[in-house]
């Protein structure tokens, strides 16, 4: 574990639809670590997991991860979307559409960025079930920053009832966290 100075602490949403599915989560989550600038902390069960908006396409595998970093948002954002490159994502023709892998910043401290690049929080967390449960796998009690409820509550609230985030039955035991 890298000793990661000036710590920020970040929850990243983890996906992917097409290929080797949890093979490109675990690689996007080790690829996230290796240069020593963050920590991975936490990280909840896998999920096979509806698609949702564009729904003409395969399950996806979802986690979410908490790490600790020195980098700021930019550079993090910066750092996951050459990560999603080299593991072969491509542009998306269709918004929502099936990907090798999706890195998304959930939660970065608590702090509230809203740019052309990067909004923070994530502005559809609160209703994705996706990311909801896996993050109340890590810790329930996390608040939304601007809605001022637990990501618990937050799940609760869901509307889209035909959202589905089955565990995957045979989680990996090749990740390597820090208790919190």
């Amino acid at each position: 574990m890298a000793d990661v100075a000036a710590r920020h602490v970040v929850y990243l949403s983890v996906g992917s639809n097409l290929g080797d599915k949890l093979d490109n989560c675990l690689k996007g989550i080790a690829a996230v670590t290796e240069t020593g600038e963050s920590a991975l902390y936490r990280t909840s069960r896998f999920y096979r997991t509806s698609p949702v908006d564009f729904t003409d396409q395969d399950w996806f595998v979802n986690a979410v991860v908490k790490i600790c970093t020195r980098l700021d948002s930019v550079a993090l954002l910066d750092q996951l979307i050459a990560i999603q490159k080299r593991l072969g994502r491509k542009t998306e023709i269709v918004r929502f559409g099936p990907r090798v892998l999706d890195l998304d910043i959930l939660l970065y401290d608590d702090c509230l960025v809203q740019t052309q690049r990067l909004e923070i929080p994530h502005p559809r967390m609160h209703k994705r079930a996706f990311v909801l449960q896996p993050i109340c796998d890590i810790d329930p009690a996390v608040t939304h920053p601007v809605l001022g409820k637990t990501v618990a509550e937050l799940l609760e609230c869901i509307e889209d009832k035909d959202q589905r985030v089955i565990p995957l039955e045979n989680q990996p035991t090749r990740i390597q966290s820090r208790p919190s």
